[in-house]
Order: C-alpha cells, then sequence, then structure tokens
C-alpha cells in the first residue's frame, strides 16, 4: 500500500512539473508574442488570436493568474518532494531532495520551456489561451486582489500604466529597418522617408527668397519680358516690395489668353491666383496634409514677422519621399559633381541635407540650411577663395566667390 502512495506521488510530482513547464511557458510567450502579427491574424478572424488579445488588453490579470498557476504547483510540487523523500529515504534527504527539486524546475520547468516559447510564441500563447481565460475567470476574485495590491505598491513608486504596444517614430524606424527579408531597398527607403517627414520642416527643403522669380504688378514692361523668358511654371507677383507677394501667374493661363489674343496687362491681372502663405517651421508632413486639403501645389514660406523667406511646391515633398526627379527645366542639374582625384565640386546653395545624403556625412542644419550658410557661420566674415576650412569629416576648399556670395566650392573627405 505504502509503494502505490509512492507511485501516485511521484506520478503528481511529474505532473507538477509539467504544469510549471506550461505556466514559465505561457508567461514568456504572451510576452514575446508579436503584437501586430496578433492584429494581423485577429483581423482574419482567427479566434485565438482574439483571445490571446483579449487577455493582454488586461494585462495586470493574466499576469496575476499565471503567477498565481506557477506558484501554487511549483510549491505543491516542493511538498510533495519532500514527502517522497522522508517515505523514501527519511528525514535527512530533505535538503538533497529540494536541491534536486530545485534544479529538475529550473531545467525542466524555466530554461527549457521559456526559450522555447521565446523562439515560438505563437505556438504557445494561442492554444495556452484558452486555459488561462478559464484560470482567470474561476480565480477572478483571488487574482483581482493580487492585482490591486500589486498596483498599490507601484502607484507608491510614482510607476504608472505604459502603454508599450504605440511605436515612437524610432522605433517604427527600426521595424523598417528590419524588415530587409521582406521589402525591396526602394521600398524601405522610401518609408523611412516618410517617417522623417515629421522631423524636416519647410525650410529644409524651400526655394530660397533671392533664387525666387517674381515681378512687380506695377512695371508692365518687366511683366510682359519675364513672362517670354520665365523657365518655371508660375511667376510670383509682387506690389512695390519682394515681400508684398500678391499672388502667382501660372504658365499654362498665359498660353490661353495668348491663344485667344488677348494678350494685355488687364488679361494679365486677371490670372493672378490668391496666394497661400506656410509658416516656417511647419513639417513637412502636416504641409502635404495641407496641400492636400487646400488643393495646392504651391506655397510661400514666411517668418513670425509676414517676411518672405521661400518657396516650397509639393513636387519638393513628394521627392523627399521618391527620390529626386528630373528639374523644371526638363534635365538634371548635377549640383556635385565627382572629381578624377576623389574630392567633389559643389554649388555652395545646395542644402546641407542634400549634402548629408549624396556624401553620407552628418553636417548639422539646425541653424544654416544650405552649405553657403554653413560656411559663413563658421567663418564668421565674408571668405576669399582659396580659403580652407574643414567641417565634422569634410576639407572645405573656397574655389570662386564673386560680390554675390560664394560660387564653388570643393570638398576633400576624411576618411
Amino acid at each position: 500500500m505504502e509503494s502505490l502512495s509512492t507511485f501516485w506521488l511521484s506520478v503528481l510530482l511529474f505532473v507538477l512539473i509539467l504544469a510549471s513547464a506550461f505556466f514559465s511557458a505561457s508567461e514568456t510567450s504572451m510576452m514575446a508574442i508579436n503584437r501586430y502579427r496578433l492584429k494581423s491574424l485577429s483581423a482574419k478572424n482567427n479566434h485565438q488570436a482574439k483571445r490571446v488579445e483579449k487577455l493582454l488588453k488586461n494585462i495586470d490579470y493574466l499576469i496575476g493568474g499565471i503567477l498565481l498557476g506557477n506558484n501554487f504547483v511549483n510549491i505543491l510540487a516542493a511538498s510533495i518532494a519532500t514527502l517522497l523523500a522522508i517515505k523514501l529515504w527519511g528525514e535527512g534527504s530533505v535538503i538533497l531532495a529540494s536541491l534536486t527539486l530545485t534544479v529538475i524546475i529550473l531545467i525542466f520547468a524555466e530554461t527549457t520551456p521559456k526559450t522555447y516559447a521565446a523562439k515560438n510564441p505563437e505556438k504557445i500563447a494561442l492554444p495556452a489561451s484558452w486555459f488561462l481565460e478559464v484560470l482567470i475567470k474561476v480565480f477572478r476574485p483571488l487574482i483581482f486582489l493580487i492585482s490591486y495590491i500589486s498596483k498599490s505598491i507601484l502607484k507608491l513608486f510614482g510607476l504608472k500604466n505604459i502603454n508599450n504596444d504605440i511605436l515612437n517614430s524610432e522605433e517604427l524606424r527600426m521595424a523598417v529597418v528590419d524588415s530587409k527579408p521582406m521589402l525591396s531597398k526602394n521600398y524601405r527607403k522610401m518609408l523611412l522617408n516618410i517617417i522623417d517627414l515629421e522631423k524636416v520642416k519647410v525650410e529644409d527643403i524651400m526655394i530660397p527668397h533671392h533664387e525666387l522669380v517674381s515681378v512687380d504688378i506695377n512695371n508692365e514692361d518687366e511683366i510682359f519680358e519675364q513672362l517670354k523668358r520665365v523657365q518655371h511654371t508660375r511667376l510670383l507677383i509682387f506690389d512695390g516690395s519682394e515681400n508684398n507677394i500678391i499672388g502667382t501667374i501660372h504658365m499654362r493661363d498665359v498660353v490661353n489668353v495668348y491663344a485667344k489674343d488677348e494678350m494685355d496687362i488687364s488679361a494679365i491681372k486677371e490670372l493672378i491666383r490668391e496666394p497661400y502663405f506656410i509658416p516656417e517651421g511647419t513639417p513637412l508632413s502636416h504641409q502635404l496634409e495641407h496641400f492636400k486639403n487646400q488643393k495646392r501645389r504651391l506655397g510661400i514660406v514666411v517668418d513670425e514677422y509676414g517676411e518672405v523667406q521661400g518657396m516650397v511646391v509639393l513636387d519638393d515633398i513628394l521627392e523627399e519621399i521618391v527620390g529626386q526627379f528630373t528639374s523644371s527645366q526638363g534635365e538634371s542639374i548635377n549640383e556635385i559633381n565627382l572629381q578624377d582625384d576623389g574630392s567633389y565640386l559643389v554649388d555652395p546653395r545646395i542644402s546641407i541635407r542634400e549634402i548629408n545624403s549624396a556624401l553620407k556625412v552628418k553636417l548639422p542644419f539646425d541653424n544654416a540650411k544650405t552649405l553657403n550658410g554653413l560656411i559663413l557661420e563658421h567663418l564668421q566674415s565674408f571668405p576669399q577663395h582659396n580659403v580652407s576650412l574643414k567641417i565634422e569629416s569634410l576639407i572645405i576648399e573656397i574655389v570662386r566667390v564673386n560680390k554675390q556670395g560664394i560660387k564653388l566650392v570643393k570638398i576633400n573627405k576624411i576618411n
């Protein structure tokens, strides 16, 4: 009879170790499962995935239920092991039995099942969810008490609930970078560019004020002269001062008027469209949405005093996502030219962001937005030609200057 009792105690101990392994694997799999993969399965009407989502929404109850079950079976297993040791080898074997059970639980009920669950969370979490749901329902009052006490202790340390399911921009960026096996290089680059739209401001990509083509509405001769030679699709119109932009004229409208043989100043003035102003500091992600809502393709960037800083067109924002298009003149403009000796001849009007992208460097653009501005910021004076300076990992030599500013620079990268 005693041997029969010992046999059943051994069977019970074995079952308890398996139960401990189940709870350990369940805990790890629930924490390791991919939340977005889970949402995808749930959207496909996978009932197990929906059950896991429901459990994870109340993480306090889930952890409380798993730990309640795990601690119960571990403590009961320790008691059974002690009882078996006393029956088989006497009271002196209790310490040895405890050490042996600790090693067995550590290997077979902790390390092995948790490692497997971490590598295969779906295989464990989905089928285990129904049992955990039943367990939580049965012991809900006790689990509620455990959860309440745990939350109260955490509040004493000033810890509050944090939603870890929401990815910030850097985490989202890393998710895109890690998706190499699933997404092509071009798609990953576009997604990364979209994520970065929030960081880039309109002034970072705008055409600066001094490069804008504009004409005074009061100068009729100049208006017609500009209409003849302008190479852009739109001509800016100001009244008296270049900061007083009153509108734009689209060249398509001019062609229509010319076709009707109504080319006079009054007809031209009727073509002027109301300008659309953009506050300096607007993120590109917001401005893209504004262009869409306003049905616009062009905006004038102004500072806090209303002075014109430059112009942004929709194509410039799209280029930030998909890459460089051809120029408005129908051909590519090379602002960076690689030389035979490995150096680069660069138009200093180029934006620092373009330099960083093309040369794989990290020049700062918090203040100055163009290479010209960055050079002047470092020199603190108007430079002469053949002056060289080092900025970050670049040696910049000023090759050509005139009265208006720096016209050409030579750049060497420091390895």
